[in-house]
């Protein structure tokens, strides 16, 4: 039996140039606004915090220190 991994969120490890994958999945959720990112279309994340970002706004956002933001 094929399992699908439609529909399914992928479990990343973030590094400076790319990620690898750590369990099977078609997409991550952005780690502010919970938005479903396809693994293909997936540009921006935090190596340091571990996780991702849907748009480079959003990336730049939550790099702000907390009273910036």
């Amino acid at each position: 039996m094929l399992m699908s991994n439609r529909n399914k969120v992928a479990k990343l490890h973030y590094m400076p140039n790319g990620f690898r994958p750590l369990s099977s999945g078609d997409h991550v959720l952005c780690a502010v606004t919970g938005e479903a990112i396809p693994l293909d279309e997936l540009r921006y994340w935090s190596v340091e915090k571990q996780e991702p970002y849907a748009t480079a706004q959003i990336s730049a956002h939550a790099h702000l220190p907390e009273d910036e933001r």
